[in-house]
């Protein structure tokens, strides 16, 4: 059953924490998982979470810290000295580990790992410190179970044993030569189903995927996206294992990007938290609204050339500007949000798959165009009773308004990619702002051509 968070329960533990009642808090923490207790420690202020957390197992605190976002981990763990984090860190995976002690300044940072009593644990950390937290170097852990390939299969069991004591989950054995250097991969089953006194290398899968240290997160989430893989091993330049990305890690790595990608669609340009200023989440969302903004008011000033000629002459081409503007906004971002997706679909865009695809959307719009024109017409002439004239203007422009605004929504994502750029930013206020321009010049240019003929 999920657990529900209720004010009276939060007011219950923090009264516990206040009076020092331990038993109180082990009560109530005993069933939670690491995730429900993370989300209660938020709660509390410092000294509150800070008591709580040491009432409980250190290994069932490392893992509330593990739940813990970045920010919100280096504001609990002011309340902590380095011993208290040292002990936490000491059985942390050594990826985890690495992400908690960055957040850490170096001080208490290099205090920490002084008193690491676990020495290979320290090690560990020291190795993955100096990678970047965006590529596959900064993702990997150390903990993985390894096994030379001149081993039986015998000797391969006992060792996963030795090693698996240090692993919380085994995925995938790892063959490897004296050198370190990887030579494939051999699965539980394979050991269990070979015959007795085999050898690895009559076992083993030369056939493996791996990552390099450098490589971006991006492409890390790719690999295991495509090949559906639970953990992808990673090498250094001379292809001699280091470690292994698992699976949980990736789910982050996607995460990010998509709340990445929905700040960028909905125009927010820096990366702010619920709990954020005011002012930093106002300064977020400005400049995609400043865009739309002066871009609104120079189609504004657009409309104002027609003033004394067409809207004076035919005053009911001023009720359909809404829908104009709105159709080629609304088919725009569609088509953009479609382009994008396949953009991120890394093996269709290799597979030449690309144009093909953006034939079949400007496709779709030629009929969406259609019906929509169509549409309009028949309700503009006959049930709104307005003139052919106007009903001719209406439901012509708005077929080129939505075959022009899909072309840009189709275009513009290619051509940030081309040039480095994010594609989700040419969503929102961007596409809209440059849809108005097209559609306002559609309409007025086939209105003017039509009643002046």
């Amino acid at each position: 059953m999920a657990f529900e968070l209720t004010k009276e329960y939060v007011e219950k533990l923090a009264l516990a924490a206040e009076n020092r009642d331990t038993e109180t808090v082990r009560t109530d923490l005993s069933e939670l998982f690491a995730a429900d207790i993370s989300v209660v420690l938020k709660e509390l202020d410092g000294p509150q979470a800070h008591y709580v957390l040491t009432q409980l197992d250190t290994e069932k605190g490392a893992e509330v810290l593990a739940e813990y976002e970045p920010d919100d981990r280096r504001e609990l763990l002011r309340y902590f000295d380095s011993g208290e984090i040292a002990r936490y860190v000491n059985i942390l995976d050594s990826d985890d580990a690495v992400d908690l002690l960055k957040e850490q300044p170096i001080r208490i940072r290099e205090e920490v790992i002084a008193l690491v009593e676990d020495r290979e644990q320290a090690r560990f950390i020291l190795d993955l410190l100096p990678y970047e937290p965006d590529t596959a170097g900064g993702l990997m852990q150390k903990e993985l179970v390894r096994i030379n390939v001149r081993q039986t299969v015998t000797e391969c069991v006992e060792e996963i044993r030795r090693q698996a004591q240090d692993v919380e989950k085994v995925y995938t054995v790892y063959v490897i030569d004296d050198d370190e250097t990887l030579l494939g991969i051999v699965s539980l089953k394979d050991i269990i189903l070979a015959k007795r006194g085999s050898r690895i290398e009559q076992v083993y899968n030369q056939d493996v995927i791996y990552a390099s240290t450098y490589d971006p997160a991006e492409n890390v989430a790719e690999l295991m996206r495509r090949y559906d893989l639970d953990a992808l091993p990673v090498v250094n330049v001379q292809k001699r294992l280091l470690g292994q990305i698992t699976i949980d890690d990736v789910v982050d790595v996607i995460t990010e990007q998509a709340q990445e990608d929905i700040a960028a669609i909905t125009g927010v340009s820096e990366e702010v938290e619920e709990d954020d200023s005011v002012w930093k989440i106002t300064r977020s969302r400005l400049p995609w609204l400043g865009i739309g903004m002066i871009g609104s008011l120079m189609a504004a000033k657009f409309l104002g050339i027609f003033e004394h000629d067409l809207l004076l002459m035919v005053p009911a081409l001023a009720l359909f500007i809404p829908i104009i503007g709105s159709t080629g906004g609304n088919v725009g971002i569609q088509s953009s949000s479609f382009m994008v997706q396949i953009l991120s679909d890394k093996s269709g865009i290799s597979g030449g798959e690309l144009w093909p695809r953006m034939l079949k959307i400007l496709s779709v719009s030629v009929l969406k165009g259609l019906l929509i024109a169509v549409f309009v017409f028949l309700v503009t002439f006959l049930l709104l009773a307005h003139p052919l004239k106007l009903a001719m203007v209406v439901s012509i422009s708005l077929l080129g308004v939505v075959l022009l605004s899909s072309f840009t929504g189709t275009v513009t994502p290619i051509l940030l990619d081309r040039f480095g750029v994010n594609p989700s930013v040419a969503s929102g206020p961007f596409i809209t702002t440059a849809n108005d321009f097209l559609g306002y010049s559609v309409y007025f240019g086939i209105a003017d051509l039509l009643y002046h003929l």
